[in-house]
């Protein structure tokens, strides 16, 4: 995702790219990040060290695509530098995301489990897909299947979760999620939303919400062709923050989209 980032980030012209941060041990450190993403080389060379930068030059956005474990030093960077910043990182513990927020009081924050832009919109729709079938006669069942690469450290993914959350929202505090099926279960709750992670290939990402009642359903799908619409989003979100010189806070897509 670095890659892809630094990639879209060079052919934008209302970008400019100043620094490319890695752990110590990375094997691309002290290359030329350009050049690592396949791109012509940028001038600037992968570190572990953060930028030293005069105000005149400093960051407008940083942009985080990276591991759970590297978001505290990249909060901390922020919040000292004042700079906006873009979260796309998923995995983040309960204690990461209170650290956020509390971050958030200080700087501009975009924080979504899910940068893809039909991804957001897709959870938009969810959402009014359940508002309006939550009371149809013989109750309503929502399953939500996610598909991605066999590399991914976490399952459900982050916008699974996120799916669930919203049309949680809908359905009423007694939701129960439900995590797989295994054994004799009995039958199904009215109450339940089921999730189911499956690591295939190289998938970059694909997630669909079956949403069924007696005799009929619907299933809304959404899935990535590569992870381009992850990075675009992310720099869309940047650029957002930027042209909008929003104040602190937590903003999701749903805000960088216009539909919070």
């Amino acid at each position: 995702m670095g890659r892809r980032v630094v990639a879209l980030g060079l052919a934008d012209p209302t970008f400019q790219l100043v620094g490319a941060i890695d752990h110590a041990d990375s094997d691309q450190a002290g290359q030329d990040s350009g050049s690592v993403a396949g791109e012509a080389p940028s001038g600037v060379e992968i570190s572990a060290q953060w930028p030293a930068l005069d105000d005149a030059s400093s960051p407008k956005a940083v942009v985080d695509f990276s591991l759970p474990e590297a978001i505290d030093g990249c909060i901390e960077q922020c919040v000292k530098t004042q700079s906006p910043l873009v979260v796309a990182t998923t995995g983040l513990s309960e204690e990461q995301q209170q650290r956020l927020a509390e971050a958030a009081k200080a700087i501009p924050i975009v924080w979504a489990p899910s940068m893809s832009l039909a991804v957001n919109l897709s959870m938009k729709i969810a959402e009014q897909i359940t508002a309006a079938l939550k009371d149809v006669s013989g109750g309503l069942d929502v399953e939500i299947l996610e598909r991605h690469h066999r590399f991914k450290a976490d399952a459900p993914s982050g916008t699974a979760l996120k799916f669930g959350e919203l049309i949680a929202g809908q359905l009423g505090e007694s939701t129960q999620h439900v995590h797989g099926r295994e054994g004799h279960t009995g039958a199904r709750t009215r109450e339940e939303i089921g999730y189911h992670a499956i690591r295939v290939g190289d998938n970059p990402g694909e997630h669909t919400i079956v949403f069924g009642m007696l005799g009929e359903k619907i299933e809304l799908n959404v899935a990535a062709s590569n992870r381009d619409c992850y990075a675009s989003g992310a720099l869309a979100a940047a650029k957002w923050l930027i042209q909008q010189q929003k104040g602190p806070g937590l903003y999701s897509m749903f805000d960088v989209l216009g539909m919070a």
